[in-house]
């Protein structure tokens, strides 16, 4: 019998249920995955807690990346993939399931040397980071870049990819315990919790600013990031950890840092020349660019650039244990859920 983490209100860890489901039979265009790990990320929390768009209706399934081996195929399929073939797929959501049927435009093979741990620590974090600095922005050598939670899964995948690039000037935040993952990766870190990353940012450019700021956080954080902003500079913004900062549900934290988040002036970005993006990978819809990326960081693993950060392995079973541990931020790295045991 397969089975999935349900979601079934929104609450604290404890409203996660691990439910019994059919194995899918896989519709015309999709392969059925036999899922031996599945990704968690910090917008799976803010699901839980009922913060997060859009949001299927409850009782869902969360997830938006797996990795195993391919189970079944459609009829029309055969000949793409074979079944017990390694596979990595990036979900529009669903994924923390042991089965899932997928659209083969969204699954790539991964290559022999690659653990399929590995595999499923890469769609979301990496992709993420990739679309934001080289699909969006346009990443050139000489560009200077600040990430915010530099020590989570898309700060240490961008960490990485800016080393890849060959950036030399890369700062990101984090708390003071993390400060020798992000030098280990290139970065110069700084103490989220003891240090003032405006008054480091404008030293540190002579008061120009940064080209690049990844923003996770939201709230007042994106006010202050955006007085770093360079002219010709871009944000982006891709999470509301602001809303989050204990794992029950808040309401009024929620909207205190929904408050506090900038309403950007039109008007103010044209004359500074600055952009801000606004990026969520679950609902970006074209696929042949999803692809084009998840292909060309592969080739960044295969060649040794990029090399995912796991944090830790928990049972699936153990899901709420999970999610406690991200929003206690204690996880260096990526948090992946084990469906195979």
């Amino acid at each position: 019998m397969a089975y999935c983490v349900s979601i079934t209100k929104a609450g604290a860890p404890s409203v996660l249920e691990i439910q019994d489901i059919e194995v899918p039979s896989p519709k015309e265009g999709e392969i059925c995955i036999e899922v031996h790990y599945a990704g968690i990320n910090f917008a799976d929390t803010l699901m839980r807690l009922g913060l997060y768009q859009p949001r299927p209706p409850y009782p869902f399934t969360p997830g938006y990346e797996v990795s195993g081996v391919v189970h079944s195929v459609s009829k029309n399929t055969r000949g793409e993939f074979e079944i017990g073939q390694r596979v990595v797929a990036a979900m529009p959501t669903g994924g923390q399931c042991s089965h899932v049927a997928v659209k083969t435009s969204r699954v790539i093979a991964i290559p022999d040397e690659m653990g399929l741990d590995e595999a499923a620590a890469m769609p979301v974090t990496y992709l993420t980071s990739h679309h934001m600095l080289h699909h969006l922005g346009n990443l050139r050598k000489e560009d200077s870049v600040l990430i915010h939670g530099g020590a989570g899964g898309v700060g240490t995948a961008a960490l990485q990819l800016c080393r890849w690039a060959g950036i030399e000037r890369v700062w990101a935040t984090a708390s003071g315990s993390k400060r020798e993952i992000i030098e280990s990766l290139g970065g110069s870190a700084i103490d989220r919790h003891n240090e003032d990353f405006v008054a480091i940012i404008k030293e540190g450019t002579d008061g120009r600013g940064v080209d690049h700021i990844l923003d996770p956080i939201g709230g007042n954080n994106l006010t202050r990031s955006l007085s770093v902003l360079a002219e010709g500079g871009k944000l982006y913004t891709y999470g509301l950890s602001a809303a989050a900062p204990t794992a029950k549900r808040s309401l009024f934290k929620a909207f205190r840092a929904l408050r506090k988040t900038p309403k950007f002036d039109a008007l103010k970005l044209m004359t500074r020349n600055r952009g801000v993006f606004g990026v969520h990978m679950g609902t970006w819809k074209n696929e042949e660019i999803m692809a084009q990326q998840l292909r060309r960081i592969m080739e960044g693993y295969a060649q040794g650039h990029l090399k995912p950060v796991i944090d830790s392995v928990f049972d699936a079973k153990d899901v709420a244990k999970a999610h406690q541990h991200i929003h206690d931020a204690k996880n260096v790295g990526k948090v992946l859920l084990r469906f195979n045991k």
